[in-house]
Formats: C-alpha cells, structure tokens, sequence
C-alpha cells in the first residue's frame, strides 16, 4: 500500500502543476495591450505651431573711437571768457590746513543748540549727527564746503563756503546754522 499512496501523492502533484500551467497559459499581457489600444484609439490633441519671430536687426556700434560716455569729459581748452573768469576770482580753499572735526558733516544735518559768552568772546555750541556737542568760534570751520565761521551770534552762526563755481573754478557763498531747539 506504500506505492498505492506515493503513487497517490505523485498524481495529487502533477495535476496541481498541470492546473497550475493551464492558469498561466492565458495572455498576463492581454490587459495591458487592451490599454494601449484603448488609449492609441483616443482622438489626438492638436499641438499649436511655435509663432512666427522677426528677424533681430543688427546695429553695429561706430563709435568705438568717441569718449566713453560714463567717464567725465576732459576740456583741453576752456573758451577765452570762462578762463577769464575762473582765474579772475582768484578764489580757493586752503587745502594745506588740518581739517577741523566738523568738516565731516553736511552743513544741513548741523545743529546749533546753544551759546556761550566770556567776556567778549562767543561761542556756539552745534550738535552733529552722532550727538556730539562741539564748541565752535569765529575761524573755526564746518561743513563739507570749506566753511570758515566769520561770526557768532546768540541766534545763528553765520559762515563763508567756498564751493565749485560750475566753470573750473571756486566763489564764495553765505551760510548759516541758526538755533533749534
């Protein structure tokens, strides 16, 4: 009986493996070839054309020999009545000298906050943009013009700047810091 049931067992085995096979004998691909065809069936979108460009004009730059218009011009001659002027004045500041402190500030953004009296000298008290009092008097100078104080006052402080005249040269020009308070 021992071969009746290996025998038992064999055919129990084979026909698992035949009924296995038959199972597989069938397409695995059948689905998705269905939906390739399905999707080749579609009706296609029409892609627009890329639009039409226009030709780029090319310009071609002659003037490679001229001055370069981001550095400022140099005049090799000045006409007749600007030298003139300009030498005539016979104005400059004094570059020579040690600047003062306060020459480091516009003259706008000086304050002057106070006076101070000794005898016959007068003093002005200005405050500058890093809330620092100086005490100033008559010679010293202030602002970024080349500003000499001519006189104090219980009110203003009023100065002479030297500035560029536009044509080469210097002039001068009157100016003042009054009190605020």
């Amino acid at each position: 009986m021992k071969t009746s049931g290996n025998q038992l067992k064999n055919w129990i085995v084979a026909l698992s493996l035949a009924g296995m096979l038959t199972a597989c004998a069938d397409d695995p691909t059948a689905d998705l070839e269905s939906y390739v065809e399905e999707v080749k069936s579609q009706q296609k979108s029409r892609i627009e054309p890329l639009p039409e460009f226009e030709p780029f004009d090319s310009y071609e730059y002659a003037a490679g020999e001229l001055r370069d218009p981001f550095t400022p011009p140099v005049f090799s001659h000045a006409p007749a009545t600007i030298a003139l002027a300009a030498s005539s004045s016979g104005i400059t500041p004094d570059f020579d000298r040690p600047t003062e402190p306060l020459e480091e500030y516009p003259l706008d953004s000086l304050r002057m906050v106070g006076t101070l009296e000794q005898h016959e000298d007068a003093w002005a008290l200005v405050l500058d943009t890093d809330d620092t009092i100086h005490r100033v008097q008559g010679g010293n100078y202030l602002g970024q013009n080349h500003g000499k104080i001519i006189r104090v006052t219980e009110f203003e402080v009023e100065l002479t700047e030297i500035i560029p005249d536009g044509l080469g040269g210097w002039m001068e020009r009157q100016a003042s810091i009054a009190i605020s308070e």
